[in-house]
């Protein structure tokens, strides 16, 4: 399992937020903040994975006493499970220190799974020991998509102190879902899209070559309970670096027909070496944006997200990307913007601190041009004061998805790259009319050639 510098980036955005509100969705733990228990307030966290890989994973459930900052004594929760609006199981668990791990125990072709553990004899909680901790073995994590723990307390201080009525509490966490989606290119050619979700199930993807855009569908729930819980949202699109048609240096993301901000759809052509990947990122502040502009329009909120992410007719510099270990950040332009042949190109870029967003004097590089998996060109220099700039014409034959490539920043050894097409000398559209008027000249003096046998 890796996690990409955008899930990493997605983490540190949330660090703009206090401290109360950093939890939920895709980042593997969620907290109840306040949970009043016969008068003592305490707070119930829940962590687990964002990916069950392994033959056995832990799931670890603390209730925090918010007067001492201690944990609660002699706790016994009511939890229930929900996935995809199915109850999974609902059980009493106890804790004798307010630490309640669950071992759970993946078993491959059993739809079923059974509940390990001592049960007592007030509410038949299952509890367990340091060396035999409560199991959940079978199928219950086999899917992807958001999980809810439904939580209710019914004792704490003493194990006979039983509470009826504390109030149902939830906690929301997500197992990360990889998804294929087989889609169609313009001519009608066979394209791999995959998606990557750190929230919830993706739906109905689908790809226009004609608009050039892919949409997608996930569930939400928009009121106030439950984005209360949302500290961020993130999708990704994953598609071939050599996909030409949908290959731009930028694009325009949208969320129910409404356009998002610059900063929520990023480019990332340096985690995955055959794949370009889009990044959604939403923080709780975008959402309550997007429900505010829904709002407007006096409809009922909808009961999902639907993603539209399509190529930008103009290019949006400059454009970034991170190194590996997030220490280098690099903003690239180039002038003239559109990449063609014949015509010498000037590469601007800054070399920055990826945490302060500072510009790096005296960084070295190694500026590298990649086609079809070939170096055309490779230049060594020193930007002096963060920023600098390399020219470069291309050759006729020099055409197609381009790679440029920043190595060795600050004699580190480490790198990122842009993806990008130069385009032929007439661009695309200039040759599809080219292609017309051509086929038009055949078709006439075909024409008047069959005239003249007739006369």
């Amino acid at each position: 399992m890796s996690i990409t510098k955008f899930s990493i980036l997605a983490l540190a955005a949330c660090l703009l937020f206090p401290a109360s509100s950093v939890y939920g969705h895709g980042l593997g733990i969620d907290t109840i903040s306040s949970v009043n228990v016969a008068g003592k307030e305490i707070s119930i966290s829940v962590e687990m994975p964002m990916y069950f890989e392994n033959e056995q994973e832990q799931i670890t459930i603390t209730a925090t006493d918010k007067e001492t900052n201690e944990p609660a004594k002699n706790v016994t929760f009511l939890i229930g499970l929900f996935h995809s609006n199915e109850m999974i199981f609902r059980n009493y668990f106890f804790t004798e220190n307010g630490v309640l791990p669950i071992k759970i125990s993946s078993q491959e072709g059993n739809d079923n799974f059974v509940i390990n553990g001592e049960q007592d004899s007030l509410l038949g909680a299952y509890h367990g020991t340091e060396s035999s901790p409560i199991e959940i073995a079978g199928s219950v994590f086999d899917s992807g998509g958001l999980y809810t723990f439904e939580i209710e307390v019914r004792t704490i201080d003493e194990p006979t102190n039983i509470i009826e009525d504390s109030g149902a509490y939830r906690a929301d966490l997500s197992i990360v879902e990889t998804s294929s989606h087989p889609q169609k290119d313009a001519e009608g050619n066979d394209v791999d899209f995959r998606m990557k979700s750190y929230f919830d199930k993706i739906s109905n993807f689908q790809y226009n070559p004609v608009a050039k855009k892919v949409t997608f569908e996930m569930p939400f729930d928009w009121g106030e309970s439950s984005m209360s819980h949302v500290s961020v949202i993130h999708e990704e699109v994953h598609f071939p670096k050599d996909f030409v048609e949908f290959l731009s240096p930028s694009y325009s993301g949208y969320v129910n027909g409404i356009e998002l901000f610059k900063s929520s759809v990023s480019v990332d052509d340096y985690t995955e070496d055959h794949e370009r990947i889009v990044h959604f990122v939403l923080l709780q502040d975008h959402l309550r944006f997007l429900k505010n502009e829904m709002k407007k329009s006096d409809e009922p909120l909808p009961d999902n997200i639907v993603f539209t992410l399509s190529t930008s007719e103009k290019t949006a510099f400059p454009l970034e990307a991170y190194t590996k270990s997030e220490d280098y950040k690099v903003n690239l332009s180039w002038d003239p913007a559109d990449l063609e042949p014949g015509v010498e190109t000037n590469f601007v870029f800054t070399i920055r601190d990826a945490r302060t967003n500072e510009p790096l004097r005296n960084s070295d590089y190694t500026f590298v041009i990649i086609q079809n998996g070939q170096e055309i060109h490779r230049i060594s220099g020193v930007a002096q004061v963060g920023g600098e700039f390399e020219k470069y014409t291309f050759a006729e034959d020099q055409t197609g998805p381009t790679i440029i490539k920043f190595e060795n920043i600050r004699n580190t050894g480490q790198e990122t790259e842009f993806g990008m097409v130069v385009a032929p000398e007439f661009g695309t559209i200039a040759l599809l009319v080219l292609v017309i008027s051509i086929a038009s000249v055949i078709f006439v003096t075909r024409k008047n050639s069959f005239r003249l046998q007739l006369a």
